[in-house]
């Protein structure tokens, strides 16, 4: 299972600096930051983002949204795919070479460790085809306690955005959740010690369905046969500026594969094998062979960022997210609901009125220290008698309260009468239709 059977074709990619190995660092620091701060920023006194399942709601940015929202779900996953086609149909594999976890935490922490334990490309690729010896073991041992560690560290700040950070990382919380994050734990300790790079080789479905998103004008990593064919090696080779068969842009490619093949499915579009060719070709006075690039560009042809399927996608993108944000703008912080009493439709009281009883349930979603107070107003049936308890709810806080119509026998309805139920507060009301039910025609005589 740890690879050093014939069966597993290792990739020791090599260290590189450069331009786009800077930026990607600096991109991963942000991305660390995301992960690492947000379950612990206070907004309203709840988390800036926290998904609590058992309780089904999610604070967001100081919203709370529960069940009833699931409809901004759905936008939200609707954007995320749009923006998937749209970005790739751009930039090609951007996702994949600057900001999925995958390459994130095997660039950040992984491959730093193994060349602090281990060293670089040679020393760990000669040390594994030898025989174990205690330097060996010693080493393997060391590296793989530190990939434990770093998985646990992980596997925990993942599940800050489930349970709270305060309670998970000073063991307050419940079983179930220590019990996901020795789930996710074991996952990416598998993931570092053994499947690495299959897992954008073999199980990643975007590199399956990439080439469905992209077109000739999409941006994408690659090489320049005009200018670096033939390759040889030699002063003739480096003095035209042709591909002088270093194998450096091989050697430092985490999916061990070889740019110069033209495009693959297995490139994420990580750009280390333009900083190493940048590298070479910058000490020989010429430009570098391998760069972000596009098959029309290569071709000779004119690169257009505005073609039907960006339009499509852009214009999907920016609909989704007014029609979002005008939602969200209206949406108010609370839920109410009424529904009758079960097991009666109506009752007649000593003093001759018809009374119907309504349970009405309220829920506070709106974050915040202070409680809010809401009133209850009916409407449609003029003369009603209204029995109602304001009730005041703090934030997250459910209540469900009886409310009582009680109507005169001299009132003239029939036996079936609209209301209308307005639950209000000062951010906003919500108005709930609901019927009124009588034996007869009260007051009229008809039954």
């Amino acid at each position: 299972m740890l690879g050093f059977s014939g069966t597993r074709e290792w990739v020791y990619p090599q260290s590189i600096k450069g331009r786009f190995t800077t930026l990607r660092r600096w991109t991963f620091l942000a991305l660390h930051l995301i992960l690492f701060l947000t379950p612990w920023i206070l907004v309203g006194g709840k988390p800036l983002l926290l998904i609590d399942i058992p309780a089904r709601q999610v604070f967001f940015f100081g919203a709370i949204f529960t069940a009833s929202d699931s409809f901004f779900l759905l936008l939200i996953l609707l954007f995320a795919a749009f923006a998937l086609f749209f970005f790739t149909s751009l930039w090609g594999r951007l996702w994949c070479g600057y900001a999925c976890p995958q390459t994130v935490f095997l660039e950040t922490w992984i491959r730093p460790l193994e060349i602090w334990i281990e060293g670089d490309r040679v020393q760990r690729k000669r040390r594994d085809q030898q025989a174990w010896s205690f330097d060996r073991i010693w080493r393997k041992a060391a590296k793989w306690a530190a990939f434990l560690a770093v998985s646990l560290l992980l596997g925990t700040a993942f599940v800050s955005f489930f349970v709270p950070a305060r309670e998970l990382w000073t063991g307050q919380s419940g079983n179930l959740a220590y019990s996901f994050v020795l789930i996710f734990t074991g996952l990416w300790y598998l993931d570092f010690t053994w499947f690495r790079e299959q897992f954008c080789n073999f199980l990643c479905p975007y590199a399956r369905f990439q080439s469905a998103l992209t077109d000739d004008e999409t941006l994408l990593i690659g090489y320049d046969p005009a200018r670096g064919e033939p390759r040889a090696k030699g002063k003739a080779a480096a003095a035209d500026g042709r591909c002088i068969e270093c194998n450096k842009c091989v050697v430092v490619c985490p999916q061990g594969i070889d740019i110069r093949d033209g495009f693959q499915l297995e490139c994420i579009q990580c750009a280390r094998c333009i900083d190493a060719c940048v590298s070479v070709m910058d000490k020989l006075g010429h430009r570098t062979l391998v760069e972000y690039t596009s098959m029309a560009e290569q071709s000779g042809r004119t690169v257009r960022r505005l073609r039907p399927r960006t339009v499509v996608y852009g214009g999907l993108l920016v609909a989704l997210a007014a029609f979002g944000f005008t939602l969200a703008s209206q949406r108010i912080p609370f839920e109410a609901t009424v529904n009758r009493v079960p097991g009666t439709l109506f009752t007649v009281d000593p003093d001759g009125f018809i009374r119907n009883t309504f349970l009405v349930q309220i829920t506070n979603n709106k974050p915040g220290e202070e409680p809010v107070d809401f009133q209850v107003v009916v409407e449609g049936i003029p003369g009603a008698e209204v029995i109602f308890q304001d009730v005041r709810l703090a934030s997250t806080e459910a209540r469900t309260l009886p409310l009582i119509v009680r109507v005169p026998p001299d009132q003239g309805i029939g036996r079936t009468t609209s209301l209308l139920v307005r639950v209000t507060t000062p951010d906003g009301e919500i108005v709930i239709p609901t019927t009124f039910k009588a034996g007869a025609d009260v007051g009229s005589g008809i039954d």
